[in-house]
């Protein structure tokens, strides 16, 4: 075997790590877990987070084949006091499921919500409105609708997300209107969490003395705190509205140089903005140390366009996908070696790869219904750790969010020879979560969605979704993130814009760790709320949840 092939076997090797149930004799079972719901099978299983950086072996899980039996499953956690966490797909960075260090022998039980708890059903046609199980996927649910001529707006890239686990992070896509554009019945600019009419979750009941199933209604007081709970509850059944499916466009290019597409405001030319009032939907994916990023813009086409290649299916970026032989090669190198110098020969080497793919694919232009050009990552792509963050603000200061900090700052790493970044910039755009979007008399907005609208601010409409990719172990990519980190605090702090951190993502990091600054944690976080917010939401999670079966040590942080 080359030397090529075992690196790109050993990245593909590592990025599939399978979450294998292990069988466990019944008396064992029985042993360790006394009185556990009889019709509800318990094993051994592993955890890891996206990346790997975040694992745990041999936790006690399970798999509730029905809403009921989550809340038997819950009830024998309090009585026997240990705690609940929901898994769907894992596919997330932070440590809001498991934390870093939680042994074998924890009083921790996974709930595996994808196996059972997958459901799809319409509840209504006019306006149209879908039952899903929190544990189906979204390239399932899409598909589901996509069947019967209804999607979404704008939904995140990797189509193995489960439901709950978007909706408890407040996920997104990319969309605001293009210019002239108006928004559709069913459909939302922010967050998968503001579609949602009703959720059913699992709750404490002072009456009954126990943990039950109850359903809250979008213009509940409490459902705003469950619509993006951060993994503080456990949802298992959702009603979402939706509206008429549409055909979507999506361009590549890698043609527009960062300086002009990213330029200051006013610059004119082929700018981020420019696009965004074109067509609403844009991303760039800006690979390190190079000009020219990669460049996607979706935009609404009824009808095929005579260049578009009429797509049947999602995940038309194969190059992408897979980890091509060129760039395995060299993350093979940098990883066994600690050749970190060769980021911007990495960068170079995966922009040519898109750009060769683009074509070679015929992927740079597309055409289909809106899931086959939405969805566009595999858990076959490159794993690498992200930090991220929102920055609220006006349509037009979108360009003036978009600062050449980023590049000076690397660019300073690299002259004193360190390479904190190997992977990617990516930017992207949606609107705020504004309640009446979903169509429910007297909905409320989720109170921790990022997408939040800030009181006081009407003017800001939009946010400029920012994240940084690179290699778990990269030395000083944790100080890198934490200047960036700082910057966006300081500079967008509630004045003309201001920046939330993206849950499922890095974020709160000192120069050796994220997740570990405390007043980043205890205070910049909870302040981009406001305090009455950020207490009405803490306040009701808990008393959702006297008995803290939802909690885990990092939550208990930061939701105080």
């Amino acid at each position: 075997m080359t030397d090529h092939l075992a690196r790109r076997g050993f990245l593909l090797g590592a990025a599939s790590l399978a979450l294998v149930a292990i069988a466990v004799d019944p008396a064992v079972a029985a042993a360790e877990l006394p009185d556990f719901p009889a019709d509800v099978t318990p094993y051994r299983s592993g955890y890891r987070n996206w990346v790997g950086e975040i694992t745990a072996d041999g936790l006690w899980a399970c798999a509730p084949s029905a809403p009921g039996q989550v809340v038997d499953v819950v009830n024998w956690a309090w009585r026997h006091g240990w705690t609940v966490r929901a898994r769907g797909s894992a596919h997330g960075w932070s440590p809001l499921t498991i934390t870093a260090g939680t042994e074998s022998d924890a009083p921790v039980l996974i709930v595996d919500t994808a196996p059972h708890l997958n459901g799809l059903s319409l509840t209504s046609t006019g306006p149209a409105a879908v039952r899903a199980g929190t544990g189906v996927t979204l390239e399932a649910l899409l598909t589901y609708l996509e069947q019967r001529g209804l999607g979404v707006t704008a939904a995140p890239a990797p189509g193995d997300l489960t439901l709950g686990g978007a909706l408890a992070v407040d996920a997104h896509g990319t969309a605001v209107p293009a210019t002239g554009e108006t928004l559709r019945p069913g459909h939302t600019y922010g967050s998968l969490s503001n579609l949602v009419l009703s959720l059913t979750a699992v709750v404490w009941d002072g009456g009954s003395g126990a943990y039950v199933l109850r359903r809250f209604e979008r213009g509940e007081a409490d459902c705003a705190a469950l619509l993006t709970h951060l993994g503080r509850s456990l949802v298992v059944e959702v009603v979402l509205r939706v509206g008429a499916n549409t055909n979507l466009r999506c361009v590549s290019r890698t043609d527009i140089p960062a300086a002009e597409l990213f330029a200051a405001p006013g610059s004119g030319g082929r700018t981020f903005a420019s696009f965004l009032d074109e067509a609403g939907r844009v991303e760039t994916i800006w690979f390190p140390f190079t000009e020219f990023p990669w460049l996607k813009v979706w935009s609404v086409a009824p009808n095929k366009p005579l260049t578009s290649r009429r797509v049947t299916s999602p995940y038309n970026y194969p190059f992408s996908d897979n980890v091509p032989a060129p760039v395995a090669d060299l993350v093979g190198r940098i990883l066994a070696e600690g050749a970190w110098y060769l980021a911007p020969v990495l960068g170079n080497a995966q922009l040519d790869t898109a750009a060769v793919g683009l074509v070679a694919t015929l992927s740079a232009d597309i055409w289909g219904p809106s899931k086959n050009t939405l969805l566009y990552v595999r858990p076959t792509t490159l794993r690498v750790t992200a930090n991220g963050y929102a920055v609220l603000t006006s349509r037009a200061q979108v360009q003036r969010v978009i600062t050449a900090f980023y590049r000076e700052r690397l660019a300073a790493y690299a002259a004193s020879g360190r390479f904190p970044v190997n992977g990617t910039v990516e930017i992207r755009a949606t609107g705020l979560d504004h309640p009446a979007d979903s169509g429910s008399a007297g909905a409320h907005a989720p109170l921790l969605s990022a997408l939040r609208p800030v009181e006081g601010h009407p003017e800001w409409d939009t946010a400029v979704w920012l994240d940084v990719l690179t290699l778990p172990g990269t030395p000083h990519a944790e100080a890198f993130f934490r200047e960036l980190e700082q910057f966006l605090l300081g500079t967008y702090d509630g004045g003309h814009a201001l920046t939330r951190v993206e849950w499922s993502k890095g974020w709160a990091y000192t120069d050796t760790a994220g997740w570990s600054d405390e007043e980043v944690i205890g205070t910049a976080v909870p302040d981009s709320y406001g305090t009455a917010v950020w207490q009405e939401a803490v306040g009701t999670l808990n008393r959702l949840d006297p008995r803290g079966v939802f909690e885990n040590a990092f939550l208990d942080r930061l939701l105080r």
